[in-house]
C-alpha cells in the first residue's frame, strides 16, 4: 500500500488523531474542524458505522478509490472525480517565489512584497470568518471555522481585505497536504496562488516532508499550475457528499 492511500483515514489515527470522532469501524474529523470521514474499507460494514457517526439528516464527505455505488440508507448529494497529486520536485525549484516579485518571511513569519498595498501573513482563529467567506465564494473545498487548526495557512490581503490565501490540512507520517488554494475573482491573474503555495510548499519541505494535494478533475487551471510546480498525478480518487437518510 501506498502511504497515501485511504488518506483521510490515516490522517485521523495518526497525526491528526486530536481532531477524530469515532465509531466501529468509521472516523470523521469534528464537524466544525471538517465534515471529510472516512472507513476501513466501503463495506455495508463500513457504511453502517459511518451512519453511527453522523445520524439522521447529517451529511459527510469521502474520498473513494471508485465511483460512489448506492448504498441503503444513503442519499448521494453531490461528487466529482480529483486527482490526488503529489510533488516530485520534478518541474520549476520551490524557490522561484522571488519571480513573483514577494522577498522571503521576515522574522515574524510575514512575507514582505514589492507592492505596498498587499500584504502576505499567517492566518488563525481572529481570521476564520474571511476566510469562510473566501472559500465558500471560490470554492476549492470544504472550509469549516476550526479547519485553520489543522495547519498553517496563509493569505494575501489587498486594501485590508482577504484576498487569496492556502494552507495545509491533511497530515500523515511524511505528508502534508496543500489545501485551500484560492484567489477572489476580481484578483486573479496576479501570481497570488503561485506564491502562496510556494511558501507553504517550503515550509513543508524543511520539514522533511512531501507536499501532495487534491483537485477537481474538471479544474483544468489549477492543474496546470501544480504541474508547474512539480506535482504529478497519483491516483484518481472520487469525493462524494452523502447524506443519511431519516430512519
Amino acid at each position: 500500500m501506498h502511504p497515501l492511500d485511504n488518506v483521510i483515514w490515516t490522517a485521523l489515527n495518526t497525526r491528526q488523531s486530536e481532531f477524530a470522532e469515532s465509531y466501529g469501524q468509521a472516523r470523521r474529523f469534528m464537524p466544525e474542524v471538517s465534515p471529510l470521514a472516512a472507513f476501513v474499507e466501503p463495506t455495508r460494514e463500513g457504511y453502517e458505522s459511518l451512519a453511527g457517526l453522523v445520524g439522521a439528516g447529517g451529511t459527510i464527505r469521502l474520498f473513494l478509490d471508485m465511483p460512489y455505488q448506492t448504498h441503503a440508507g444513503w442519499s448521494f448529494v453531490a461528487g466529482s472525480p480529483m486527482p490526488e497529486m503529489v510533488y516530485t520536485g520534478a518541474s520549476a525549484p520551490i524557490s522561484e517565489s522571488s519571480s513573483a516579485g514577494l522577498r522571503p518571511a521576515d522574522s515574524r513569519g510575514r512575507l514582505s512584497p514589492h507592492e505596498s498595498n498587499v500584504e502576505i501573513v499567517e492566518l488563525g482563529a481572529a481570521d476564520s470568518a474571511e476566510m469562510i467567506e473566501l472559500t465558500a465564494l471560490t470554492e476549492p473545498g470544504p472550509f469549516n471555522k476550526r479547519t485553520h487548526e489543522l495547519g498553517t495557512y496563509l493569505g494575501i490581503r489587498g486594501e485590508g481585505k482577504l484576498v487569496a490565501m492556502a494552507g495545509e490540512r491533511l497530515k500523515i507520517p511524511g505528508y502534508t497536504e496543500v489545501s485551500a488554494v484560492c484567489t477572489h475573482p476580481e484578483h486573479t491573474g496576479r501570481g497570488y496562488a503561485r506564491v502562496l503555495m510556494t511558501e507553504v510548499m517550503q515550509r513543508i519541505l524543511d520539514r522533511g516532508e512531501t507536499p501532495f494535494l487534491h483537485v477537481r478533475e474538471a479544474n483544468v487551471r489549477a492543474i496546470e499550475l501544480y504541474h508547474r510546480l512539480g506535482f504529478t498525478r497519483r491516483a484518481l480518487l472520487h469525493t462524494v457528499v452523502l447524506r443519511k437518510d431519516s430512519a
